[in-house]
């Protein structure tokens, strides 16, 4: 005869078997997940096509001479236009191309060269803290890996995808304040984080297009798409965007622009 089950033993059974089913429907996103792309990969494809005619060969607006000076000129951007960086990069790169060269000024010196910049004290710590990483780390070269990059003194995931992308041609997306707009505005990776929007438009973006990707959203963000006012009638892709704030589905005439400091020159 059977001995009569135990009723704390069905009991077990019956909270282990509603765990995993509520545990099978409340299975959590991954933590950097968000909200699907608005757009099919065709779309896509259409609108970096027109983007790739548009500006064949994009480039970005900080002047560098190597991978050493274009991760100072990043790291020294922060919270200043591009055009004040230059300013500032101009006479300190003549004399300080290498990390050897930099951290010989030292951090005084330094600063007078950078003092027309915002946080321009603790940035210029940071380059002389940067440069002595380098030195010690890295043999004095600036490491290719994103991982060894954000170790640096003064250096995150958007300086190092930027220098990753421009400098050593890897098919990163730096999120900065224009993508991160844009991927939300036109629901072309809509996330709540810039590490969500990165994520998101790494999985749409087709391959043969992601060396330039970066710049071409940024300058797209920066000339057209803009913050306070979208410049709507100006847009190659009015047609295929979903914004709820396009002002016209009628695409600006696909043709090639000025090369960038042709067409918005620097400051004198």
């Amino acid at each position: 005869m059977a001995p009569p089950k135990s009723k704390n033993t069905s009991l077990v059974k019956k909270q282990s078997a509603s765990a995993s089913g509520n545990g099978a429907k409340a299975k959590a996103p991954p933590r950097n997940a968000g909200p699907r792309s608005l757009y099919t990969p065709a779309e896509v494809q259409e609108i970096f096509r027109r983007f790739s005619v548009q500006r064949p060969e994009p480039k970005g607006e900080l002047d560098y001479i190597n991978p050493f000076t274009l991760l100072i000129a990043v790291v020294l951007s922060a919270q200043a236009t591009d055009a004040g960086v230059n300013k500032a990069t101009k006479p300190l790169f003549s004399v300080a191309d290498t990390p050897q060269k930099m951290l010989s000024l030292g951090e005084a010196k330094v600063g007078d060269y950078i003092r027309t910049i915002g946080l321009w004290r603790n940035k210029a710590k940071n380059v002389i803290a940067l440069s002595k990483a380098l030195i010690d780390d890295h043999a004095g070269k600036v490491p290719e890996d994103r991982d060894e990059l954000v170790k640096l003194p003064g250096v995150g995931r958007k300086t190092a995808n930027v220098v990753l992308n421009v400098a050593f041609g890897q098919h990163t997306m730096a999120v900065d304040t224009h993508i991160f707009r844009i991927g939300n505005r036109i629901g072309l990776a809509p996330g709540k984080t810039p590490e969500q929007v990165e994520q998101g438009l790494l999985k749409v973006i087709p391959a043969e297009y992601m060396r330039h990707a970066h710049h071409w959203l940024i300058l797209h963000g920066r000339y057209v798409c803009r913050a306070r006012k979208p410049d709507c009638p100006a847009c190659v892709i009015a047609d295929i965007c979903k914004s709820k704030e396009k002002t016209t589905a009628v695409p600006a005439p696909l043709v090639p622009i000025a090369p960038l400091k042709e067409a918005f020159p620097a400051e004198v």
